[in-house]
């Protein structure tokens, strides 16, 4: 899926700050539209205990990884969203196991932003992008 260098390492060539920024370009105005039901989400999977690090998945086409939170569309919104957690991310390899503490180290405050995994054709790739202010 991730195409570059070393799959299993969280923070490399392929996500680098410009492929983040191309990316937060890319989803930020259809986030706005469901920043606030991800918010809640985020709220309530770290408060029933399910994780302290919740990701969402947004992908325009279906894929199964997490469970659908907001279905294309729902909300006016062009892409779905689909709630998930590190752990899955372990357990798919999608990050790797010398990688689990560098992606701690990056997790940015969950109150504050949300922790995206972008799927767009044949690249993944992280971005924390910030809640919008009330």
């Amino acid at each position: 899926m991730i195409n570059h260098s070393n799959e299993n390492t969280l923070m490399d060539d392929a996500n680098s700050p410009e492929v983040n920024k191309q990316l937060l370009g890319i989803v930020s105005q259809d986030f706005v539209k469901v920043s606030d039901q991800l918010k809640e989400a985020s709220y309530q999977i770290r408060k029933r205990g399910f994780s302290t690090h919740p990701i969402f998945v947004a992908v325009q086409k279906e894929i199964e990884l997490g469970v659908l939170l907001i279905g294309k569309t729902e909300l006016e919104n062009e892409w779905s969203y689909r709630a998930s957690m590190l752990d899955e991310f372990i357990q798919r390899n999608l990050v790797g196991l010398e990688s689990i503490e560098l992606f701690k180290e990056n997790y940015k405050n969950p109150d504050e932003y949300c922790c995206l995994f972008v799927i767009q054709g044949d690249f993944a790739g992280f971005i924390f992008i910030p809640y919008p202010e009330d």
